[in-house]
């Protein structure tokens, strides 16, 4: 796996922290200059920035951009300056909050996060909010999505790279048994499965499951569940299958049509950006025919599209 940022060659934290305040001193703002230091240092020189900042001036350098930028440029520019597992708690915090949940980005990060990545979330979420995350999603979700989502933040996935073939297939056969070959979905034998083995071993109980039933497992997914159900399982077996695929779909999903899903953009940008970008990047030109810098091109503008151009390097 491969990310588009990696650490500054020739970094020097005492220098950039001096054009960062020169770039938000006076009048206006040199907002290329900001560009040009969040979008080419990595996570650990960006953090870097921040306490020297503060060192240097005894200014808080979010609280400067916060003077000086606005609405997403802004808001991607204070992501870039924290750890991650801050970032994504302060994007669920925002899935939870409100009439209506962000079923999607409370799905693609526990879907998304391996054991110590969920780990670190609750103890972010902890720390930022004074309160457990699992409290806060079991009381805004319900039924068997709650289960689901309870499940992921569990993290008690089998990171191994351990393939048991007779296993496999006896977790293929209850998959079957639990969706296509009853009348309704027993989704606690889908849960227990998808959210516990091994990505390595569900490989092999898909091409088991197709050997049985004769179709995709996503396939079966999408003829048995809907709504919230669908989305987590099916989430679950793509990221599996391949997760730069599944990536690349969800950013397409941000920008397709009428309108751009900012939120999920700037998530998934940040989030893999020192990761897997680079190797989402060429799903997605695989994919959909354009590169993800085209389509960000003509989605997004002004200071918030050069700043997320900058960060995927076109």
């Amino acid at each position: 796996m491969v990310g588009t940022i990696s650490p500054y060659d020739g970094f020097d934290c005492e220098q950039d922290c001096s054009d960062l305040r020169a770039a938000m001193k006076g009048l206006g703002t040199d907002e290329a200059k900001i560009i040009g230091i969040l979008g080419n240092r990595s996570h650990d020189q960006r953090l870097q920035l921040v306490g020297k900042y503060q060192s240097m001036y005894g200014r808080d350098l979010m609280g400067d951009l916060k003077s000086e930028l606005s609405a997403n440029f802004l808001r991607l520019s204070l992501y870039l300056l924290m750890p991650i597992s801050d970032f994504l708690a302060r994007e669920l915090k925002r899935a939870l909050r409100g009439k209506f949940i962000d079923e999607h980005a409370l799905v693609e990060i526990l879907v998304g996060l391996d054991n110590k990545g969920i780990h670190d979330l609750k103890s972010a979420y902890r720390k930022l909010f004074k309160t457990d995350l699992e409290r806060d999603i079991a009381g805004e979700t319900s039924g068997d999505f709650k289960k689901l989502a309870i499940s992921l933040l569990a993290a008690r996935r089998d990171e191994s790279h351990d393939v048991d073939l007779i296993k496999a297939k006896q977790d293929a056969h209850d998959l079957a048994d639990a969706g296509v070959n009853r009348f309704g979905t027993d989704e606690s034998v889908f849960n227990r499965i998808l959210v516990t083995r091994s990505y390595r071993h569900l490989k092999a109980v898909f091409a088991e499951y197709r050997g049985i039933t004769g179709e995709d497992i996503e396939k079966s997914i999408k003829s048995e569940m809907s709504g919230d159900m669908e989305l987590g399982f099916n989430s679950l077996v793509k990221k599996i299958k391949n997760t730069p695929t599944w990536f690349a779909e969800t950013l397409y999903k941000s920008m397709k049509g009428l309108g751009t899903d900012d939120d999920r953009l700037i998530r998934i940008i940040v989030w893999r950006s020192e990761i897997d970008l680079q190797d989402i990047k060429g799903a997605f030109h695989s994919l959909f025919g354009k590169t993800l810098a085209t389509f960000i091109s003509d989605d997004t503008s002004g200071d918030f599209g050069k700043l997320l151009l900058a960060i995927v390097k076109p």
